[in-house]
């Protein structure tokens, strides 16, 4: 893969990762999960998630992530593409303990592993 092409990857999964970071952290948000409680009708509960800079953000992230995607599939075999999308599994749960203060079983560490593992398998091959 060329230079290029593996830096076209690495941004648009790190878009992809800040998107789930960004929309989590909208929709945990009080007057999101006001909205959502059931107190509110799904009007309010649409405008309150479509009013969220959050949430805004992670659907923008999520778009310019799949444009990025679009010039890395113009450029490469799928099968060679997607598999770097699992890196941003790893990513995501990193930056969710990092910046969400998430917690981490040790069972989903090794998941990570495999993942990784997997990821690196795949890059071999030929």
């Amino acid at each position: 893969m060329k230079f290029g092409t593996v830096v076209l990857v690495m941004v648009s999964v790190l878009l992809s990762s800040s998107a789930q970071i960004l929309l989590k952290t909208g929709m945990s948000a009080p007057r999101v999960q006001n909205a959502l409680s059931g107190r509110e009708d799904v009007r309010h509960i649409i405008w309150a998630i479509a009013l969220n800079p959050s949430v805004i953000a992670g659907l923008i992230a999520f778009a310019l992530s799949a444009v990025v995607w679009l010039l890395v599939l113009a450029r490469i075999d799928v099968s060679q593409a997607y598999p770097c999308v699992a890196l941003g599994i790893v990513l995501t749960v990193v930056a969710g303990i990092v910046f969400l203060g998430e917690q981490i079983h040790p069972m989903r560490i090794i998941g990570l592993v495999v993942i990784v593992s997997g990821v690196i398998l795949m890059a071999r091959a030929r």
